[in-house]
């Protein structure tokens, strides 16, 4: 699988995601800090990436910042991205399951090594559901007028 990874800074598990990620045999597109000469603001690098899932160059990302919160607005902006932001397992395996979650917002702050393993292990594990509330969830959601 081609996943894009952005973060706005190599603190905390930045760049043991793009390691963890190439571990389980994905190949990486970097944007932000973790790809030197880019702009490396939670904004544009979360767009970026972001914008590699929604134009096609990617099948998924992880889009990183201190809180992960910026980095999930950011790529939500993004038509076709269902970004979430996820600080657990349990989150994450939901996001995937009920939303079809196609991008992972992290937090560098509050994401340790282990619990980076636990998220992305319930993340690539979970697939999109295919109960009929669900889908029209998802359905509904490009539905929902911008403004």
């Amino acid at each position: 699988m081609r996943i894009s990874v952005s973060a706005d800074s190599l603190d905390g598990v930045a760049e043991k995601v793009v390691a963890e990620l190439r571990r389980r045999g994905h190949e990486v597109v970097t944007h932000g800090a973790l790809n030197p000469g880019e702009r490396d603001d939670w904004a544009w690098a979360s767009e970026a990436a972001a914008r590699d899932v929604g134009e096609g160059r990617a099948d998924q990302a992880v889009v990183c910042c201190w809180t992960g919160t910026g980095a999930a607005i950011a790529a939500n902006k993004v038509t076709g991205v269902r970004a979430a932001l996820c600080g657990d397992a349990y989150t994450a395996t939901g996001a995937r399951t009920w939303n079809d979650a196609n991008v992972l917002a992290l937090s560098l702050r509050l994401t340790s090594e282990v619990v980076l393993a636990e998220i992305l292990d319930a993340w690539f594990t979970a697939g999109p559901s295919d109960d009929e509330t669900d889908l029209a969830n998802i359905a509904h959601l490009s539905e929902i007028p911008r403004p």
